[in-house]
């Protein structure tokens, strides 16, 4: 196959133009308020899918935001490669503390990026990763070198929880018929040590509700001799974890493995340096479960967070009072072996049983998925290597990601299909955070290693026929 790189360096303005515009449109999916906006990505979607060479593209209504779909058959009896991404984003927020408007990107130097990054909402996270596959698409059909069949399905509900994807996957399942699936979601562990996502961690989202008396009181009547939610609920939290940082839940640690020494070891051959890993995040020491390094912590290791707490009065000034109700939002990264549904009903018996009678406590389930573990033996894995091997010179590190994607697991269920994770994203790329950035070099290069990717499949593929 011919190199991308001349046609990538030709086109180069082009693609980062083209990018910067779809990440001009506000694709909040968790927000009712930007409906139109996330609908209008969808259309733009469809439109690049159409330009890159798709034979056929179409908007798939779900019961929430549709799925786009396009696909370039080129030969039945070739391999299928089905390129899933997302084109919603997440909310913006907190809006002052970016540097620059969410959703008028601007490109700007960095240490890490001389070459300059965007920097918009969802310009990693998926965007930016999910229209390197169309312009590796564009740069295939152009140059007449597609080695096979490929499919797109971008959806557009990824960051609320895919709530209308196993709909679809349940009713499409010969439309979306494949022999790999290929996911551009994840990061790589730096521009010079590329890597493949081997493991993602499951999830288990949830929200709770302590109630105390049936209005706000006045704390200075009643303080002292009604319970307050928010302190009964701090409380409550404070007990989910010893001082070992080790989650007191019941039965939660049941179906963990335990990591051989062996594969600690493996794991601990990737690059890391403790010190610029703090300095990046601005904290004076790291912190977490006991015996565990900072990487196996965020990867193989289960974890509870709060991710959000509220209640009574937050706005200007003082209003004592004694608040009716207290909120949080708890989440917990799962790993293989955690059925993400069992540990749900764990945390609310458990949960529940922290709280004093003095309250009553709701526990809302949100949504979840399964962890997922891709074998480094398969053709899948080797294919990507390969296409590493290429365009970086070396082969990649497998590693296992903190995240989680449980679409992945979902695929596998319902398509009967393995899932290989070559992300081009940077830890540092904020995602989720203020100032989101994805560096150009990221881009291009994940735009360059695509198509091999789709090379060595193929040949792959032919040669364990």
């Amino acid at each position: 196959m011919q190199s991308p790189r001349n046609y990538i360096e030709e086109n180069k303005q082009g693609f980062i133009n083209e990018l910067i515009d779809l990440l001009k449109i506000p694709s909040v999916s968790a927000d009712p308020h930007y409906k139109k906006e996330v609908l209008l990505t969808a259309e733009e979607v469809q439109k690049r899918l159409q330009e890159a060479g798709c034979d056929t593209v179409e908007i798939c209504e779900t019961p929430g935001y549709p799925i786009v779909y396009g696909e370039k058959i080129i030969d039945k009896n070739l391999p299928t490669v089905l390129v899933y991404g997302h084109y919603d984003v997440q909310p913006p927020d907190p809006i002052d503390l970016w540097n620059s408007p969410p959703f008028e990107p601007v490109i700007q130097k960095t240490e890490l990026h001389p070459e300059g990054a965007i920097f918009a909402r969802g310009a990693c996270d998926d965007k930016g990763q999910m229209y390197m596959h169309v312009k590796a698409m564009e740069f295939m059909t152009k140059n007449n070198v597609l080695p096979c069949n490929v499919k797109f399905m971008i959806e557009g509900e990824e960051e609320v929880g895919s709530e209308s994807l196993e709909w679809f996957l349940s009713r499409n399942q010969e439309k979306l018929s494949n022999d790999v699936i290929l996911i551009s979601d994840t990061g790589m562990i730096s521009k010079d040590a590329p890597s493949i996502t081997t493991g993602l961690r499951g999830l288990s989202y949830i929200e709770v509700e302590v109630t105390g008396p049936n209005r706000d009181l006045h704390s200075g009547l009643y303080g002292g001799a009604v319970a307050n939610p928010i302190n009964i609920l701090t409380q409550m939290i404070a007990q989910l974890t010893d001082e070992n940082n080790h989650i007191t839940i019941p039965g939660f640690y049941d179906q963990v493995e335990d990591l051989s020494q062996e594969e600690r070891s493996r794991m601990a051959e990737a690059p890391f340096n403790l010190e610029n890993y703090k300095k990046s995040i601005g904290i004076s020491n790291i912190h977490g479960e006991a015996t565990y390094t900072t990487n196996e912590r965020n990867s193989i290791r289960p974890t509870l967070d709060v991710n959000g707490i509220w209640g009574g009065y937050t706005g200007e000034g003082a209003k004592t009072v004694i608040p009716s109700k207290a909120y949080a939002k708890i989440s917990m990264r799962l790993v293989p072996n955690q059925d993400w549904k069992e540990i749900t009903q764990l945390f609310k018996k458990h949960f529940e049983s922290l709280a004093p009678d003095s309250v009553k406590v709701e526990v809302k389930p949100h949504h979840g998925g399964q962890a997922y573990v891709t074998p480094i033996d398969g053709i899948e894995y080797q294919a990507a290597d390969k296409a590493f091997q290429e365009t970086f010179g070396k082969s990649a590190i497998p590693q296992r990601s903190g995240g989680s994607i449980p679409i992945v697991s979902m695929f596998e269920k319902n398509l009967g299909s393995k899932t290989i994770l070559m992300g081009f994203g940077l830890d540092t790329d904020a995602i989720h955070s203020p100032n989101e950035h994805f560096g150009i070099w990221n881009y291009l290069k994940g735009i360059e290693t695509i198509p091999y990717f789709y090379k060595h499949f193929t040949d792959l593929f032919q040669k364990n026929k």
